[in-house]
């Protein structure tokens, strides 16, 4: 009689999992619209570059910006970002075109810091120029002598800039943070 005998083989233990593992593989956050290289990321920067060039357009072709500081820290400013959000603009198109995504960390991180600074340089110019236009207009009552509606409409485009800037900033944060 020919009986078989069972073989025992050996079954090694799996590995223990690590905090990682136990949570289940890393996902990858989705492209969300507004983000660099998304279609709403190119909408907010022309957004971002007209209202910034309107503002630039208007306070310099007043006569007298040059009178106060902040008038010419807006100009600045406000100048600063339209070449910062064009460029990116730029970058959003080729990104598009090629179907490329810009989830690098390194181009993440260039794009939250530049965000940033120009956000925080445009809002502080706005401020300063708000500021000198209601000192102008209410209490010096000078807008007879002055252009106070150019002062009041650029000051109110780059508001405007610095509030089409605010999601690329966040969401290029939030980028950064989750990666």
């Amino acid at each position: 009689m020919n009986v078989s005998r069972p073989a025992v083989h050996p079954v090694e233990a799996p590995p223990p999992l690590t905090e990682a593992a136990a949570h289940g593989p890393r996902v990858r956050m989705k492209d969300v619209q507004g983000m660099p290289g998304t279609k709403g990321g190119l909408l907010l920067r022309i957004i971002q570059f007209i209202f910034a060039i309107i503002s630039v357009s208007v306070m310099a072709t007043t006569s007298d910006f040059r009178s106060a500081t902040a008038f010419c820290y807006l100009v600045l400013a406000v100048g600063l970002q339209s070449f910062w959000s064009l460029s990116l603009a730029f970058v959003d198109i080729y990104a598009l075109l090629v179907k490329r995504s810009l989830r690098n960390s390194i181009v993440i991180r260039l794009f939250t810091i530049g965000d940033g600074i120009t956000s925080t340089l445009t809002f502080a110019a706005a401020c300063a120029s708000a500021g000198i236009t209601v000192l102008i207009g209410n209490d010096l009552d000078k807008c007879a002598l002055n252009h106070c509606t150019r002062f009041e409409t650029a000051t109110a485009m780059a508001f405007i800039s610095w509030f089409a800037m605010s999601p690329s900033f966040l969401l290029n944060f939030w980028s950064l943070a989750s990666q």
